[in-house]
């Protein structure tokens, strides 16, 4: 009977080792995955962060690329614990797991946060950012991501194209006689900002901040998703970290 008991709970053991050894193969997956989506928000999609107030956005990013890469090394971790069925090692890789797991929900909470906090924000900040930044000294990339943002979402100004009569630059001879900047323009050519009129410039398609609303309350809910999703997955990971350590015999040394 011991002997039965004894083939029993090794049979389960070697279960529970392929189980958690198909986990961590996931497991790796998914740590480039949220690796790939940290670093492509802060690649791809970080053109419009200077234009925001907060950096709440930009800290979710980093708190992906971050967890993708321990999720990563944690994972080639987990395979060494399961097949040497060493306690010390899947205590490690347990407490591991719980690290990642709490990086993962605290930036899916900052992504839901933020996605409430971005229309109050942007109405607060963004016309003040445009008006008062563009085309200043020391704020290139406030320039660069105005002129992308009416360029890519055919917008003009924060609320309207006349939000640009308040533009710091454009009551300044630089503009040379510009209204608008020429990003305005639905053609671009150097100067035709200087005639506001419908059939020239982005006037009758609204201001920007909607659109730039919709863009990155899209990205957060990506992000959010990434982080809340993995987390959840590591449960199961944890589970089968706690079922082998306890079917694992006590280590001798």
């Amino acid at each position: 009977m011991g002997e039965f008991n004894e083939k029993k709970a090794t049979c389960g053991t070697v279960c529970l080792k392929y189980l958690l050894f198909t986990f961590n193969c996931c497991f790796w997956l998914a740590g480039l995955a949220v690796m790939a989506v940290g670093i492509w928000t802060l690649a791809l999609k970080s053109d419009y962060i200077s234009l925001l107030a907060s950096s709440t956005y930009l800290a979710t990013a980093y708190i992906l690329v971050v967890a993708g890469v321990v999720v990563m090394v944690t994972g080639v971790l987990g395979c060494c614990a399961t097949f040497k069925e060493r306690r010390n090692l899947l205590r490690l890789y347990f407490i591991l797991l719980l690290l990642i797991f709490l990086l993962e929900i605290i930036a899916g909470i900052l992504a839901y946060v933020y996605y409430q906090q971005l229309n109050t924000e942007l109405k607060e900040n963004l016309k003040d950012t445009m008006t008062k930044r563009y085309h200043q000294p020391g704020h290139e990339g406030v320039t660069s991501a105005v002129d992308k943002l009416q360029q890519e979402f055919h917008c003009c100004g924060s609320n309207n194209s006349q939000d640009w009569r308040d533009s710091e630059w454009i009551r300044s001879r630089e503009a040379d006689g510009r209204v608008v900047p020429d990003s305005c323009c639905k053609t671009v050519v150097p100067g035709c900002g200087q005639r506001d009129h419908a059939s020239n410039i982005y006037k009758v398609e609204g201001g920007c901040i909607t659109k730039l609303e919709t863009f990155i309350q899209e990205h957060l809910r990506v992000i959010g998703a990434v982080g809340i999703g993995i987390a959840c997955v590591q449960v199961f990971g944890m589970i089968f970290t706690c079922c082998l350590y306890r079917s694992l015999k006590l280590e001798h040394y």
